[in-house]
């Protein structure tokens, strides 16, 4: 009975387990012991942020930067960019974190109540307009375009097209002119205000200007343009090509070309002469690493801008080409111009009127008429420019090396303006000022000036061949605040030029060290009856 009553309870035990392993109770006990604590708020958040962004893993695994082909469905909203899905990478750190619905540039949206203020922050929100949600770095090819590159045929209208593709296209796209080709492309204008901003030109080719005279018709005052567009990058290891031979070579009184067709061509090309590259009215521009040759005038042009970038850049044209400047800044502010190399026949860089905010470092210059503020004040007009820093640059063989000109007859101010760690090698005239520019042969003489204040000369050496040091200022309006550190310049005699000493003329100011050599003629303080008013109260 005992052994009975045993067997049963045995038989019992296994009926149970059989009953348990079917219906999977214990299963499910145990499941809920063990696995419902992961199962936090948090975690289902980012499931649900999983199924509503399926790129979200592939962009942990895959680079900074999502693949342009892979979908987004749907899309989550416009906020959701390379700079918002960042925090939520870290998956044990998420449960604070909102939902990426809401776009945290425009600020509206139900954000969750449980992530505290940083999350909002720098890190997450884009500068406005808000990133797009489309996919990113379309990239437009003027090739795709029509383009043929070889040389010979017109690629402008392949260039617009591609401009156009590019300009209206949500996200930062990209107009590419590939490597290896020639694009000869004519007048054409890359215009806002109603492009995306951030667009990048990647120039790896060479574009050619026309040399016909139709192509210009009575005369453009630029060639390549781009105007009213916010974020633009000029970039890339290809040549921008002016072939401006033509007009250099009608300006040029000693030509003794014997080609008769080629002499008929130079004789119908415009009297306008056009800049090669020109911004205007545009915002937080970048242009790097490209090189611009042979300009018939200007080779780079900033007019009406804001937040400028120049860097890693070549310039170059000849010597002897007329009115080539390489960098031409008017009415400009917040720019930046580094690490670059200048050659040509004018102001390597030249700073006019309405310029403020100039920052300049790194450059070598020459040949080339140096680095200028001006000519400020021509046809009796109203100039003003602040704010400049020119430092750490070579000139060699420059016509001057750092250079300040006005008109006679203008009004207006050059102030806080300062030129350090200037090496010149054989250059005419180091340091000028000139409150009596004139590029004719007679100017009439006029009693008022854009008024010269405050320009510091800090490590200014090396040698020169004509005078080291020129301040020609005002009667009316004499320059002050002229301060002298460290100048040290040696003379070199080269046939035909004869040396000079320093020059002075109603120049006011103070030499902190001795210079050599001695620069005995300026006047140590400030002008009798100076009543220099502030750069607010003129400009």
């Amino acid at each position: 009975m005992k052994l009975s009553l045993k067997g049963f309870g045995l038989l019992l035990l296994l009926v149970l387990l059989a009953l348990c392993s079917t219906i999977d109770v214990c299963d499910g006990a145990r499941r809920g012991k063990h696995w419902r604590p992961r199962s936090s708020p948090s975690s289902s958040l980012l499931k649900r942020k999983g199924k509503t962004k399926k790129g979200s893993s592939h962009r942990q695994h895959g680079g900074s930067r999502p693949s342009p082909k892979q979908p987004v469905s749907p899309p989550p909203g416009p906020g959701v960019g390379k700079g918002y899905q960042m925090p939520y990478q870290p998956g044990p750190n998420a449960p604070a974190g909102p939902s990426p619905q809401p776009s945290p540039a425009k600020g509206n949206g139900h954000p969750s109540p449980k992530p505290p203020p940083p999350s909002c922050g720098k890190g997450n929100q884009p500068p406005p307009p808000p990133p797009p949600a489309t996919s990113e770095g379309a990239v437009f090819n003027v090739v795709d375009f029509g383009a043929k590159g070889h040389g010979v045929s017109d690629d402008t209208k392949a260039f617009q097209a591609a401009w156009a593709a590019a300009c209206s296209k949500q996200g930062a796209s990209t107009v590419l002119v590939p490597s290896e080709l020639e694009f000869l492309v004519g007048p054409i204008s890359f215009s806002g205000p109603y492009c995306k901003p951030n667009i990048l030109f990647q120039l790896e080719g060479t574009i050619l200007a026309p040399t016909n005279a139709k192509a210009w018709g009575s005369g453009l005052l630029q060639w390549l343009e781009f105007t009213k567009l916010n974020g633009l990058s000029i970039q890339g290891s290809g040549t921008i090509n002016g072939r401006g031979q033509q007009w250099w070579t009608y300006s040029d009184p000693n030509d003794d070309e014997d080609d008769d067709t080629y002499n008929q061509e130079l004789e119908r090309m415009p009297q306008v002469k056009p800049t090669a590259l020109r911004f205007y009215g545009s915002s937080n521009v970048v242009v790097a690493g490209i090189t611009i040759v042979n300009s018939s005038q200007c080779h780079l042009k900033f007019d009406n801008c804001q937040g400028v970038l120049v860097h890693d850049l070549t310039i170059s044209s000849p010597e002897n080409s007329l009115n080539t400047d390489g960098i031409h800044l008017q009415n400009s502010k917040d720019v930046s111009i580094h690490h670059t190399n200048l050659a040509c026949g004018d102001d390597c860089i030249s700073i006019q009127t309405g310029c403020n905010n100039i920052y300049i470092h790194n450059v070598n210059c020459g040949p080339g008429h140096g680095i200028s503020i001006g000519g400020l004040g021509r046809d009796n007009t109203k100039a003003c420019v602040s704010n400049v820093t020119v430092r750490d640059v070579n000139m060699f063989r420059t016509m001057t090396g750092v250079r300040i000109k006005t008109w006679q007859g203008g009004i207006g101010l050059v102030q806080d303006v300062r030129f350090s760690n200037i090496q010149v090698s054989e250059v005419q005239t180091p340091i000028m000022i000139d409150q009596f520019y004139c590029d004719k042969r007679t100017c009439t003489n006029q009693t008022s000036a854009v008024e010269v204040s405050g320009v510091q000369y800090e490590n200014i050496r090396g040698t020169f061949t004509i005078k080291p040091v020129h301040f020609a200022c005002s009667d009316s309006s004499p320059c002050s605040g002229i301060t002298l550190t460290g100048v040290q310049l040696k003379p070199v005699q080269i046939p035909h030029y004869h040396l000079n000493n320093p020059f002075c003329w109603q120049a006011f100011g103070e030499l902190f060290t001795p210079t050599i050599p001695p620069v005995a003629c300026l006047q140590i303080g400030k002008p009798a009856g100076n009543n220099l008013q502030s750069y607010h109260d003129i400009c």
